[in-house]
């Protein structure tokens, strides 16, 4: 069976992940087994007011209401609902508050973000971490971690005195912002791969530690995603490839900034260009058989290890990445 695709992304990573397969693109309005979409084409066919149906041989690459967990507003109301469950202590997420501002008639709504004033710093450059998780299913959850997740660091060493509060070389991490700056590297890109962390921890501050924090960060997605389990809603067309943002503190406590829908494909190095390959490869090899797309009514993700993927458990007695206030 030949799969048809569209694609409203137009991207190397995703177009040649396709064609090496032997997949036929074809346009919105045709037939097609597969649409990797960006989240407005997704919100337009699952909208009421379309009237589109998926039928049984269709794949998306979203959920309908993936910004249960995208949207920092609503992932907060998820998680203080979710947190009246635990009952340990910790807090590896980022306090935000919603701020309601008077204007006019109306109001503005603002998301503030606590900042990490004590971020791990190497080099003495600050740095976040870019992991990609996969979920097949919320209910039963089924979710896998990407292996070759990356740090990207700032330009610029950190500095907290009040002359460097507004530079954002110093203090922002994304790319986007990076690039621009005058210490930026072209080959490297600024980033560092997960395992060249893990070995640089294990060395500075020993394995037990270091294991213990991707621990925490493993248990910190984990119970994000059952967070929003209930909310979310399982179509079974669906799965959906999330980009979460972490940062960590001196003390190797892992702090959830954002999850982002829809993670960049772009490239922005050599290295950039291979890991993301992989990394639609491994979705590709998870959410499809070998021959074909199946009928979604009987369709079964395939809960195992392997490529670059792995599976998520949460650990038996995780610590807690909820506060109580």
């Amino acid at each position: 069976m030949k799969i048809c695709f569209c694609s409203d992304l137009d991207k190397s990573v995703l177009i040649s992940n396709f064609e090496k397969r032997g997949w036929v693109q074809v346009s919105a309005d045709d037939d097609w087994n597969f649409y990797w979409a960006g989240t407005g084409t997704c919100r337009n066919i699952f909208s009421v007011d379309s009237g589109y149906r998926m039928h049984d041989n269709q794949l998306i690459n979203h959920f309908p209401n993936h910004y249960e967990l995208s949207r920092k507003d609503l992932l907060v109301k998820n998680i203080k609902r979710y947190r009246k469950d635990l009952e340990r202590d910790g807090n590896p997420l980022a306090e935000k508050t919603e701020i309601n501002i008077p204007g006019g008639s109306k109001y503005l709504y603002w998301i503030s973000s606590r900042y990490i004033e004590n971020p791990l710093l190497i080099g003495g450059k600050k740095f976040d971490l870019r992991l990609y998780v996969l979920v097949t299913s919320f209910r039963p959850l089924k979710a896998y971690l990407f292996r070759l997740g990356f740090c990207r660091f700032c330009t610029v060493k950190y500095d907290t005195s009040v002359t460097e509060l507004d530079n954002m070389y110093v203090h922002l991490t994304n790319v986007s912002v990076q690039k621009h700056g005058g210490e930026y590297n072209n080959h490297h890109g600024g980033k560092w791969s997960v395992q060249n962390l893990r070995l640089y921890l294990e060395g500075t501050r020993g394995k037990e530690v270091t294991d213990k924090l991707f621990g925490a960060i493993t248990w910190l997605i984990v119970h994000s995603l059952k967070a929003v389990s209930s909310v979310m809603a399982s179509d079974r067309h669906c799965f959906e490839c999330y980009g979460y943002d972490i940062i960590i503190d001196n003390a190797l406590k892992p702090w959830l900034v954002e999850v982002n829908a829809s993670p960049s494909l772009t490239s922005t190095t050599a290295n950039d260009r291979i890991l993301k390959y992989k990394l639609i490869d491994n979705i590709l090899n998870i959410v499809l058989p070998p021959d074909g797309v199946p009928e979604t009514c009987y369709r079964e993700f395939r809960c195992l290890e392997g490529n670059q993927y792995r599976f998520l458990k949460a650990s038996k007695n995780p610590r807690s990445i909820m506060s109580r206030r």
